[in-house]
């Protein structure tokens, strides 16, 4: 056998990790740890560290799931809760996707307007239409799984390199992985934490690995989801590193992701700001067809339409998110405040809820078989648990109570 005969198929058994990965690493993220690193240095690595840990728990939680049913995590739900709690997470994932759908929409738009001089519009409209488009291919999981692959790779490439001539402090770095909590980084850490360790993610796992194990890669997929989980936690982590050597010295404070690029250009060249810029529209354009796939999908199985994503139903699901998400961000220039308020007060009451969901079913043993959560997964479950709830009455605080 060949080494690229080899590498195919290692690929391939790559895909769900890979892809939640690429779903949840979006222009917002990209933000939030720019802004973590260009606020405070080196100082908050620690925290990509317990986000992933939890996040590599739910994943691997939800990989497990898909792998012990043919039927849907949904409909596993519906089973022991009834239609309602099916249809309640259904429609709030559909909502929490729309509602974010027009960052991500911006985020390709922008990233390509900056390195061509062009108007953002065009291509937030050419990218959606793109998007749409990789709908109509016979297998689109497989198509998905490949795009997901050679935009992540775009990733990894793009930040690693910005990282190796941002010529990073190596002791700062080390000294970044001791936790401390820098004054008035709470709202940040938390925000970061609530973005990083993303329970609709981990809940998707469940119907990527069902997906994959039609090509007969479902066993080694689930084994290997944790891999695009540690990818998660290196481009969040080198993001960091890169605004901490970058923006701090310069005293830049980011609002947006591409205001990386433009502290680039005048110390290393236009090159590695438009690399940069490739970095953002890898995490753009994956974000933008992997929520609208989230989003669309779940709305379908909570309809009772499947979630095949070969099913027409779906499929026109997914491009309505990416249609919504294309019209707010063509019609305000930019995601409403109104809209994050909403996507975060349904997120709040949701996320708890679908984390406990998930926890209740991969501890049935009825369910699970012999693939039931084993004593640590109950125990850092749990504590997930607690900090998903911690969280979301931390939010609660912050939207209605202040």
């Amino acid at each position: 056998m060949t080494a690229k005969s080899k590498l195919i198929p290692f690929f391939q058994t790559l895909g769900p990790g890979i892809i939640t990965a690429a779903l949840v690493f979006g222009p917002s993220k990209m933000t939030l740890t720019s802004k973590l690193g260009a606020s405070y240095g080196y100082e908050t690595l620690w925290l990509v560290v317990v986000a992933i840990f939890f996040m590599l728990i739910f994943t691997q939680m939800g990989a497990r799931i898909g792998l012990s049913s043919d039927q849907s995590l949904l409909s596993l739900i519906r089973q022991k809760w009834g239609k309602a709690a099916g249809i309640v997470i259904g429609f709030g994932v559909f909502l929490v996707t729309t509602s974010f759908q027009a960052g991500n929409s911006i985020g390709v738009g922008i990233a390509v307007a900056e390195a061509t001089d062009t108007p953002t519009w065009l291509w937030v409209l050419v990218f959606n239409l793109l998007g749409m488009g990789l709908l109509f291919f016979r297998s689109f999981y497989k198509t998905l799984e490949k795009l997901m692959i050679a935009l992540v790779g775009l990733m990894l490439f793009s930040f690693l390199t910005t990282l190796f001539l941002s010529k990073p402090s190596l002791s700062g770095i080390v000294n970044g992985f001791v936790p401390s909590i820098p004054l008035g980084s709470a709202g940040l850490l938390i925000a970061f934490v609530a973005s990083c360790f993303s329970i609709v993610g981990a809940f998707y796992q469940a119907y990527l690995v069902q997906e994959s194990r039609k090509s007969g890669s479902g066993q080694t997929s689930a084994k290997r989801s944790a891999t695009g989980i540690y990818i998660l936690g290196i481009m969040s982590a080198v993001v960091i590193i890169c605004a901490a050597a970058v923006l701090q010295p310069q005293g830049i404070l980011v609002n947006s992701a591409s205001e990386m690029s433009k502290a680039l250009e005048p110390l290393f060249g236009s090159y590695a700001a438009h690399l940069f810029l490739a970095g953002l529209f890898g995490a753009s354009f994956s974000s933008l067809v992997g929520n609208a796939t989230v989003g669309g999908s779940l709305l379908g199985d909570a309809l009772g339409f499947g979630n095949q994503l070969s099913g027409k139903a779906v499929r026109g699901l997914i491009a309505l998110v990416m249609i919504c998400g294309a019209s707010i961000s063509l019609i305000f220039g930019k995601l409403p405040l109104e809209l994050i308020i909403f996507a975060q007060s349904v997120t709040i009451f949701l996320v708890p809820f679908i984390g406990l969901a998930m926890y209740a079913v991969a501890n049935d043993a009825e369910i699970m078989g012999n693939k039931i959560n084993s004593p640590f997964a109950k125990i850092g479950g749990a504590i997930g648990l607690l900090l998903l709830s911690g969280l979301a009455v931390w939010n609660f605080n912050e939207l209605f109570l202040k």
